[in-house]
């Protein structure tokens, strides 16, 4: 195949604008490039609910088929069913064709190794974006062939609910918004395994059904503007506890029994107690934007707090490479050691309603205590245009009176009583700031504001 300029490969994953990054072409050609650098002789394929991805997933297919790797198509399917079919079937690779939370005319791929392991991006995933743009291909000795493999969903709803204590479950109403996304089938698969087992959950579902059109908006519960629909519902059906998903339900957002959305900080160092409570002293990954409650929560369950750079990619490196029993993102990531080391957007809402059963508490009142403690002004996202030199205005204001910096993920700078991390996102063209606070809502507001006037200089 002749050379092409292709420009939706990001720092781990692909990620483009329909029709000028992303093709069926291009889908193509990824499809032969990654069998071809991993030596794939067996793939799974999974999609997301968008207009384009059926067309994208069948080129990739194709791509696939024709580098001579047999394919396991999930069809319909959230990025962790990939994640988990790849790895409990043994397959070399999986690839999830998926643009998330991105807007409409956006979509891309996920693409891990065998185990459900993320490609280095030095490596394995550098060279398949050079492969697949030279359009050098081998001849393959055999064309492989695609068969579908919805039975694999059976097999992952038996896995989710065994990572809790049915048992121990508390009769409670969970509302859940799959935002016309890729959840609600998979989320039903729970359900029905949930009640096979007897558990004693009442779930009310809005927005259930995938619909391409998104006529509620593209899911990404994170948006200020998209938390209302959810928290309305949680309060007008007497909920115990709201769940609401992104697009291909890799992550997962929570709202209290008053409707409240809780950032995922919080959320990240409530399942990190959780999780060393059972196993005390393990490792627990967390990402540098917001850590102030979380490492403080991690050590005082006795766990022990390890950093990793945002984003899944490298989250799971780390995980693996010092065993982490879990792991979270602000973001609302969720990765877990028995899953694979893998993101998960169901694991988390499980863990959460056995936890409010053991403790006979409601969410707000675990956490109001923790988000007065520590505040924080939430992730703000700023397309500059010079946005090295907005960075670089803020660093030299703020660095000299730091006591400490740390540049694992863009730029931290930390203080006496606050924090703030300052980073180019990994997917999206903007500039991202999170501000925090030892229990000064006030100054968060101030310095969130000092730094703003920076970047805009």
């Amino acid at each position: 195949m002749p050379a092409r300029q292709i420009d939706c490969f990001k720092a781990y994953d692909v990620r483009g604008r329909l029709g000028s990054a992303l093709d069926e072409d291009v889908a193509y050609r990824i499809g032969r490039a990654f069998a071809q650098v991993l030596g794939a002789r067996d793939v799974i394929v999974g999609r997301d609910s968008r207009e384009t991805s059926p067309g994208l997933a069948a080129a990739l297919i194709r791509g696939l088929t024709d580098a001579g790797a047999d394919v396991r198509d999930l069809g319909l399917a959230g990025t962790e069913e990939m994640y988990f079919a790849t790895a409990r079937f043994g397959a070399d690779g999986g690839i999830e064709v998926t643009a998330s939370h991105n807007p409409i005319d956006y979509n891309g791929m996920k693409l891990v190794g065998r185990d459900a392991a993320p490609l280095d991006p030095e490596g394995d995933f550098a060279d398949i974006a050079a492969l697949a743009r030279s359009g050098r291909f081998a001849a393959p000795a055999r064309r492989g062939a695609a068969r579908a493999f919805s039975q694999a969903r059976e097999t992952y709803a038996g896995a989710m609910v065994d990572f809790i204590d049915v048992a121990a479950l508390r009769p409670m109403t969970v509302l859940v918004n799959a935002g016309n996304g890729t959840a609600g089938p998979t989320f039903d698969a729970i359900a029905a395994e949930l009640e096979r087992r007897g558990a004693p959950l009442r779930f009310i579902r809005i927005n259930h059904q995938p619909d391409a059109a998104f006529p509620n908006g593209i899911p990404n519960p994170l948006l200020p503007e998209n938390q209302p629909m959810t928290a309305h519902a949680v309060r007008a059906h007497g909920a115990d506890l709201g769940v609401a998903w992104d697009g291909d339900f890799d992550r997962c957002f929570f709202f209290d029994a008053r409707g409240n959305f809780i950032p995922g900080e919080y959320i990240v160092g409530l399942l990190a107690t959780a999780f060393l409570e059972k196993h005390p002293g393990e490792k627990i990954v967390h990402d540098p934007r917001v850590v102030m409650n979380t490492r403080d929560m991690i050590a005082r369950a006795g766990g022990q707090a390890v950093q990793a750079r945002t984003g899944h990619a490298f989250v799971k490196r780390v995980m693996r490479e010092t065993g982490a029993i879990y792991g979270g993102e602000m973001s609302a990531h969720h990765y877990f050691r028995d899953f694979h080391f893998a993101d998960s957007g169901m694991v988390p809402w499980l863990l959460m309603v056995e936890l409010l059963s053991r403790r006979q508490t409601s969410l707000t009142d675990l956490l109001a205590e923790r988000m007065r403690a520590f505040p924080s002004s939430g992730e703000i996202n700023f397309l500059l245009d010079d946005p090295e030199a907005a960075i670089s205005r803020v660093v030299a204001h703020f660095a000299p009176q730091a006591s400490r910096r740390d540049e694992t993920d863009g730029i931290s700078l930390e203080f006496q009583d606050w924090r703030f991390n300052l980073r180019r996102s990994n997917t999206e063209p903007v500039v991202r700031l999170n501000v925090e606070s030892r229990g000064d809502p006030g100054l968060v507001a101030t310095r969130r504001a000092e730094i703003e006037a920076l970047l805009k200089g």
